[in-house]
């Protein structure tokens, strides 16, 4: 999968925060490059020099290749004389006066789409605490990348309605509902509002004709209309099973509904579900 520039800001901000969460005085890394089994290193913090800006590594070649390969976290502690890894990359590597070194793989859906690297400019084992550290780093950008990706495929799922087969408005009903739950956790502004714009097409009366739910409210009913119980609903938006009755409570009231299904056939009368 093509990376795009959001993908590469998680990058950046995962190297941030392994410098912080380390004390390694180098950080860098990449992602996959499209088509290709290589890393292609883009961005740095902490370097002296541009020797690994745009250095493409191999799967398999060097520590970062080897992180690739094994798809988990390896370490040297002097990279020019370890026996542990190839050497195609010595070069650079010296060049920035690196010697002990991390590469935690980046692995979305089984798949390595990036890594990160820390290094020292000393020869010395790199503890734990370090690799710990480092992998947290990497576990942050995944979970970004699966949101994205996950809201990609909402979108991708929920935008074609034309010539809709039998039981198609359920699948939009899911997706909607499952849109509204993932918007909150997405970083990027520009895709957070995609999917909120298409949970307004999927819902074009925006409490326009006097009804409005707050934004909660209205997760629930979406999730409450695709028939899931109070217990899967907390779960899917990170609620507890009461707050997730309150909502509810509070959304029937305000249409003026006695019951759940009610609850759900008045949303959609005013245009608020799909």
């Amino acid at each position: 999968m093509t990376a795009d520039a959001s993908d590469v800001v998680e990058i950046r901000g995962a190297l941030a925060r392994l410098r912080r969460g380390t004390g390694l005085p180098v950080a860098f890394g990449g992602l996959v490059d499209a088509g290709h089994r290589r890393i292609r290193i883009s961005e740095l913090s902490g370097n002296d020099t541009s020797a690994l800006r745009s250095l493409a590594v191999t799967s398999g070649n060097g520590l970062g290749g080897k992180a690739v390969a094994l798809a988990r976290p390896c370490a040297v502690a002097d990279y020019s004389s370890s026996r542990q890894i190839s050497h195609e990359y010595d070069a650079a590597v010296a060049e920035e006066g690196l010697r002990s070194v991390l590469a935690v793989p980046v692995v979305v859906r089984r798949r390595v789409r990036g890594v990160l690297y820390g290094a020292l400019r000393s020869a010395q084992p790199l503890g734990d605490r370090a690799l710990s550290e480092a992998v947290a780093a990497a576990r942050d950008v995944e979970q970004a990348l699966v949101v994205r990706e996950e809201a990609r495929e909402l979108l991708a799922a929920a935008r074609p309605q034309r010539a809709r087969p039998a039981g198609g408005w359920e699948q939009v009903r899911e997706a909607h509902a499952a849109l509204r739950a993932l918007a909150p956790r997405i970083g990027d502004p520009a895709l957070r509002a995609e999917l909120l714009g298409v949970c307004g097409l999927l819902a074009p009366g925006g409490g326009t004709v006097g009804v409005s739910l707050a934004p909660r409210e209205l997760d629930v009913l979406s999730w409450v209309a695709s028939g899931a119980t109070n217990a899967v609903i907390g779960e899917r938006l990170g609620l507890r099973p009461e707050t997730v009755k309150a909502y509810l409570r509070s959304a029937m009231r305000k249409l003026g509904a006695h019951t759940r299904g009610e609850a759900v056939a008045a949303a959609r009368r005013v245009g608020l579900l799909p």
